[in-house]
């Protein structure tokens, strides 16, 4: 951890195993006929595979991606379909952070019309400060107040995805130097 305008660690590779387990254990419970994770595309990846990797019960896993069109109005379109038929199937949409709620109120309408037995959400993050519209996000790993986030597949301009923990960053500082964490960031 870093002082000062630098970085901080917000979860440790250790910290963002514990919550992994214990999200798959809840997952696991919950479902023990077995669940269906439907990712959002692309920040999602690291912590699915750990989720995925964590529960005790027959799983399936499909992503879908979605991209935002228009001039600032938080609209949504699915660019990346499912390619598993979801009707009847016990699902839960695995989110890497919820924000304003947008995009998991859209993917969770699309998601629904598709006649699943159960749907329900789960999030390494919320923000719930950020919060526009309400949503229920029945598993959650870290809530956080309204700060920015890099590592654990979350990015800033495609960079910081691979770093191994989680950490609240400066996004002033990011914006007008993208690289200005490399070598703080990349260690635990």
């Amino acid at each position: 951890m870093t002082g000062g305008d630098g970085p901080r660690t917000l979860a440790t590779r250790a910290e963002l195993a514990r919550e992994v387990r214990r999200l798959g254990a809840e997952l696991s419970r919950d479902h023990p006929d077995g669940v269906v994770l439907i990712g959002v595309l692309t920040g999602v990846y690291c912590f699915l595979a750990d989720l995925m990797r964590s529960l005790s019960v027959r799983t399936k896993v499909d992503f879908l991606a979605i991209s935002s069109y228009g001039s600032g109005g938080g609209r949504v379109r699915l660019v990346k379909d499912l390619d598993l038929d979801i009707a009847g199937q016990s699902v839960v949409l695995v989110e890497e952070i919820v924000d304003t709620g947008l995009t998991l109120n859209y993917v969770l309408g699309e998601l629904r019309r598709r006649d699943p037995a159960s749907l329900s959400a789960c999030s390494l993050i919320d923000r719930p400060a950020r919060r526009i519209v309400p949503v229920d996000v029945r598993y959650v790993g870290f809530s956080i107040p309204d700060q920015y986030i890099v590592g654990y597949g979350l990015d800033f301009s495609g960079r910081y995805r691979n770093l191994p923990s989680l950490c609240v960053a400066d996004l002033a500082l990011l914006e007008s130097n993208p690289d200005a964490y490399v070598g703080s960031l990349y260690g635990d």
